[in-house]
């Protein structure tokens, strides 16, 4: 796949992910490459973007019963953000849909 499809919307999945409920960074990166053909080391930058852009925010929990992970969490702004991106990739991705599909019949 072409690599920068994937750059385009990687932000946009680990905010849809983070949507549904606090996580850890190597949680996300592992969903994300079991479903993305992701390098390793891809999402940690995408959230230290994230955290300065003050769309997330961090917490550590021991809950695991190992060491402390870092769990990230969306603000109040990131949630806005995300129903405003999503919408507007949805949109994105239906009009190239049509248009590749238009090239599909106009070659028939």
């Amino acid at each position: 796949m072409n690599i920068q499809y994937k750059k385009g919307v990687l932000e946009l999945c680990v905010l849809s992910l983070l949507k549904k409920q606090d996580r850890y960074g190597y949680e996300i990166s592992e969903y994300l490459s079991r479903h993305i053909d992701i390098a390793d080391g891809t999402v940690y930058p995408i959230l230290r973007k994230l955290k300065s852009d003050g769309l997330v925010t961090t917490y550590l929990s021991e809950e695991s019963g190992g060491p402390p992970r870092k769990y990230y969490s969306l603000t109040l702004l990131g949630r806005s953000m995300y129903d405003k991106d999503c919408a507007d990739y949805l949109a994105f991705a239906k009009i190239v849909g049509e248009l590749l599909k238009e090239e599909r019949y106009d070659k028939a």
